[in-house]
């Protein structure tokens, strides 16, 4: 019937490494914030290396010029939406003959789904402005290890942030919204952040 049909099992059934399904879940939640975390600690990492102040300077106009970007990106994102949201309508409503309060939570996991997106490029694009300016600054000195540390470090950040938040939503999903709600949340959900992801990379890709 489509993922959005799927019906969650009792994650309690199973049992992996002598806990059942829904407490290795709840210690999946805990690793997702160590990643946020660890994402945070590379970010600071990246903050705290020495720049040249013109070279912090062109970087924070650079930054200035990104927001703008961003806000017109996330405005295009919201009218985007809306043509999104009446294909789910004729989709789910009208041809699967879902009951509207299933259709309504498509849409709103759609809207979290982009939040996420949104959300991850702001802060990958903050630590690229930053980064680049440290990495211009090492180059200075003629040293190859930092030249491969920095960008590795940034990527690390941006990487670990991305993966946590998609996984952080979907652990919740599955362990706190009931089964037969489960399918509606995870297709929507999917739908958003595929739609932001794919958008904010075309639009935002130069600032990268």
């Amino acid at each position: 019937g489509g993922e959005a049909s799927l019906v969650l099992p009792d994650l309690t059934q199973a049992r992996f490494l002598g806990l059942d399904g829904r407490d290795l879940l709840m210690w999946g939640l805990l690793i997702c914030v160590a990643g946020l975390v660890f994402g945070l600690i590379n970010y600071l990492r990246v903050t705290r290396l020495p720049v040249h102040a013109s070279m912090s300077e062109v970087a924070a106009l650079i930054w200035e010029t990104c927001k703008t970007s961003l806000v017109t990106q996330g405005k295009f994102l919201l009218i985007l939406e809306i043509f999104i949201g009446l294909i789910i309508l004729l989709n789910f409503g009208v041809l699967l003959g879902f009951e509207p309060l299933r259709v309504a939570v498509i849409l709103a996991f759609s809207l979290v789904g982009i939040g996420g997106s949104y959300g991850v490029a702001w802060c990958g694009i903050r630590m690229n402005t930053r980064a680049n300016s440290r990495l211009a600054f090492a180059s200075l000195a003629g040293a190859p290890l930092p030249l491969s540390t920095i960008p590795l470090e940034a990527g690390m950040s941006i990487g670990m942030a991305l993966i946590s938040v998609e996984l952080f939503v979907m652990l919740c999903i599955l362990l706190f919204v009931p089964g037969d709600w489960a399918g509606p949340c995870f297709i929507g959900f999917a739908i958003g952040e595929s739609l932001g992801a794919a958008a904010l990379r075309i639009a935002g890709g130069i600032f990268t």
